[in-house]
């Protein structure tokens, strides 16, 4: 037996280069994935949001509300984005999650400041996810100072001198107690059905192929249809059970509140399972190996966390990595979750979440058909 020889470990070397080279999808990935990694931490990452949409319900048209009103524009954590023309219509917005915060300046409010009666403003936050709303919050503490320094003055100095004007009074909606797990533990249903649903299609329909007994499946009178609802079929229900066991833990575990929302989730639940099982199918019409299936899978689940909201607040993240958001599906997943389980939130609050994963649906279905019919050829 011959000793060590550079020369053939160079050529070995050589040989998986080249070997390396010629798989150009792990090549791609290899060095995507750094990039991407690099680009969504550094730049789309954020964990104290700014610019958050506001409602704002305003009671009286007087100075003092104007001025108040100046001082939530000039802060860097409020935008100032609808107002609202009655309670139930702030009210709404909230629950629909389309405002993260709602102000509402009373009817009463300048006879209050003015005789020194206890004046306040109600503010609403969206507590689903607390890390979003509690650098804002922290920051209504320095209102009741700034806000109206301009216009006490005279007989109405008094006023601001001693005690501030009017006091803010926050209202921390859905998670009152910023409990971190009724943001989490909801949001892990979709993260997990991502991860084991699309990865296990991919991988199951890839390795029929590598194997060769897709061919075999297709040689048979069973339409190309037929064999992949088939083979699909078992992971709806394996999706079914995965959903009810978290539901379950969720709520025996970590106390999560169950507010209702059933109709809503139940059709999001259905309409998830079956977008990511055709991601997953697509997936495996482009992978020649389960091992470029499973780095795909990867390349698909890791955006999924970073910018679905799941770990991060997604009004926190700039414009650019919010249109990336909007794009995948476990972001408005993740909405229907929380808003049923956290908000109660009835199909109509639900609409246009539903709408783009069914949207979602009927895309990668239909890609996924016709890439396989090529594939099939």
């Amino acid at each position: 037996m011959s000793g060590f020889s550079a020369t053939r470990v160079m050529a070995v070397l050589v040989k998986e280069f080249k070997q390396l080279a010629r798989d150009r999808l792990t090549y791609a990935m290899i060095l995507a994935m750094p990039v991407l990694q690099l680009l969504l931490f550094g730049y789309a990452i954020n964990s104290e949001p700014r610019r958050l949409p506001t409602a704002l319900l305003v009671q009286e048209d007087s100075v003092f509300a104007r001025s108040i009103t100046a001082a939530l524009k000039n802060s860097a954590y409020f935008d100032l984005a609808l107002q609202a023309r009655s309670p139930a219509e702030l009210d709404a917005l909230v629950r629909r999650g389309d405002v993260q915060f709602a102000v509402t300046i009373p009817d009463d409010f300048t006879r209050r400041v003015v005789r020194g009666d206890n004046a306040q403003i109600l503010v609403e936050a969206d507590a689903t996810d607390p890390s979003a709303t509690s650098g804002a919050a922290a920051a209504l503490a320095a209102l009741p100072r700034q806000a109206l320094a301009h216009d006490l003055k005279g007989a109405l100095a008094p006023r601001g001198q001693a005690a501030p004007p009017f006091e803010v009074v926050v209202h921390s909606r859905y998670n009152p107690e910023a409990v971190t797990a009724f943001n989490i533990v909801p949001g892990l249903l979709g993260v997990i059905l991502s991860m084991t649903l699309v990865m296990m299609t991919s991988l199951s329909v890839t390795r029929e192929t590598e194997r060769g007994t897709m061919e075999s499946l297709l040689a048979t009178p069973v339409e190309p249809i037929e064999v992949m609802a088939g083979k699909l079929a078992p992971y709806v229900a394996v999706g079914l059970i995965q959903t009810v066991l978290i539901l379950i833990m969720a709520r025996l575990l970590f106390g999560v509140p169950m507010a209702g929302g059933w109709a809503g989730l139940s059709l999001g639940v259905a309409l998830f399972i079956v977008g990511s099982l055709a991601l997953g199918f697509l997936i495996s019409t482009a992978a020649r190996s389960q091992l470029q299936a499973m780095q795909m899978s990867m390349f698909y689940i890791m955006p999924s966390i970073l910018l679905s909201g799941f770990m991060f607040p997604f009004r926190g993240m700039p414009a650019w990595a919010q249109a990336l958001g909007e794009v995948i599906p476990v972001t408005h997943f993740l909405r229907i979750v929380r808003g049923a389980l956290l908000k109660g939130q009835s199909l109509g609050d639900m609409w246009r979440e539903l709408t783009a994963l069914a949207a979602f649906v009927c895309v990668v279905t239909a890609l996924a058909m016709a890439r396989y019919r090529r594939t099939l050829d």
